[in-house]
This record gives C-alpha cells, sequence and structure tokens, in this order.
C-alpha cells in the first residue's frame, strides 16, 4: 500500500504571487508559524518539493546542512517581505543568508526565442540554485511585483501573500483569520483600558 503524499496549506495558495515570485512565496510558506509543520525539516518531505520548485536537480545529493541553509534563507526572505509591508527593515544578520548565497552562486546570461536576455542559475545543488531565487527577487523588483509580496502582519502567523489590492494596502493573508483575530484583540485591549 502507498502512502498518501504529505499536503501541506501551501500546496493551495489563496493569493499566489504572479509567475516566478511564486517560487519565492512557496519557499517562505514551507513552514506554518508560530510551531505548524516544516516542509523543510525532513530530507524525505523536502526532496521531491525541492525538484518541483526547481531548487535542486532530481539527481543532486541533499543533507541537513542543505535544509539549514534553506531554512536561513527562507527566514531572511521572511524578513525582507516584513519589509515590504510596513515594517523594519531587515537586519545585516537576518540577510546573512542570502548574502553568502549571492556571493557563492553564479549566474549565466541567456537569450531566449524573442532575444531577451535571461539569467539563470548555475548548477544542480540546493546552494546554486538559490542563486535563482536572487534572481527572481532582482527581477521582481525591477517590474513592481516584489513591493507586492509581504506576510501577514499577524506576528503569530507571517503566512506570505501577494497584495492585489488596489493601494497596495493589504495586511493579512486572509481577513477572516488573522485580521479579525487580530482586530478583537486589539479591540480588547483597548477596552481594559478605558474601563482600566
Amino acid at each position: 500500500m502507498v502512502a498518501e503524499p504529505t499536503r501541506w496549506l501551501a500546496d493551495a495558495e489563496s493569493k499566489p504571487a504572479p509567475g516566478p515570485l511564486l517560487r519565492v512565496q512557496a519557499l517562505v510558506n514551507t513552514v506554518e508559524l508560530p510551531s505548524g509543520p516544516d516542509r523543510l525539516a525532513d530530507l524525505d518531505d523536502a526532496r521531491p518539493w525541492l525538484i518541483d520548485n526547481e531548487l535542486m536537480a532530481s539527481d543532486a545529493a541533499l543533507d541537513g546542512a542543505d535544509l539549514q541553509l534553506l531554512r536561513d534563507v527562507r527566514e531572511a526572505l521572511r524578513a525582507l517581505l516584513v519589509r515590504n509591508g510596513g515594517g523594519p527593515s531587515p537586519t545585516d544578520a537576518e540577510l546573512a543568508p542570502l548574502r553568502a548565497v549571492a556571493a557563492g552562486g553564479a549566474a549565466r546570461a541567456e537569450f531566449d526565442a524573442d532575444g531577451l536576455v535571461r539569467l539563470t542559475a548555475v548548477g544542480d545543488s540546493v546552494a546554486e540554485r538559490l542563486v535563482g531565487v536572487v534572481l527572481i527577487i532582482r527581477d521582481a523588483q525591477l517590474d513592481g511585483s516584489w513591493a507586492r509580496l509581504k506576510v501577514c502582519a499577524n506576528d503569530e502567523c507571517r503566512w506570505a501573500f501577494y497584495d492585489r489590492s488596489r493601494n497596495h494596502g493589504g495586511t493579512w493573508c486572509e481577513m477572516s483569520a488573522c485580521g479579525n483575530k487580530l482586530k478583537n484583540r486589539e479591540f480588547r485591549a483597548r477596552r481594559r483600558k478605558v474601563n482600566g
């Protein structure tokens, strides 16, 4: 009897980013905070997802150090997305994993069928393929879509979502869950203060 593959919350994004930026969103959403399942905690769970998301070649080796690098990069990305939502800029320590990936990787320029230049990561390992994530961020910054990828304002959630609101003011992954929960909490706190 074959076991069913593990279903993850991020397998059906409710507010997906466009094109390649969805890979960045998916990487950030590989863990359900604060203490939910983590797709990058186990080699057997991580491997098929990493291959499907072009973060490693199917014949590349994968070990615990690769998973730790991925988790570190994931949290560096989350810190950048907090900033996109109006939060503080990431610290040097938070950005260190992304800087290490960028410094240690390589990219190749290619021309597509229309003559447009495309940069692609060189290599098959996780560390080498993470350069592709950096390139996706660069392209999204250039086309303006990067600023719309944010994390939920609920500190207990921090789920990455793509803000499609007209004014770019979205703050919740789901208003019905995180937004209502925090608004009710803030209302009760204000009430306690008044009745104090």
